[in-house]
């Protein structure tokens, strides 16, 4: 039994189109703005999600299998 609800394909496609359309259209002013960074992290966290489990715990089980 999973503690955490995986997201359906039709819902990450829309996440993951929101996102470009995000970042494509906010380039032209993140160009001139100090803090981009933030933004374009905020974005990719949106993009990696998949379910409701957290982008940092899904990366670091992902990750685990590097170290062994």
């Amino acid at each position: 039994m999973s503690l955490y609800k995986d997201y359906p394909l039709h819902q990450v496609f829309l996440r993951r189109t929101f996102v470009v359309l995000a970042g494509v259209l906010a380039l032209p002013v993140m160009l001139f703005w100090k803090d981009r960074s933030r933004f374009y992290s905020y974005l990719h966290r949106v993009w990696s999600k998949t379910s409701e489990k957290p982008v940092w715990m899904a990366q670091a089980e992902a990750a685990s299998g590097d170290f062994y």
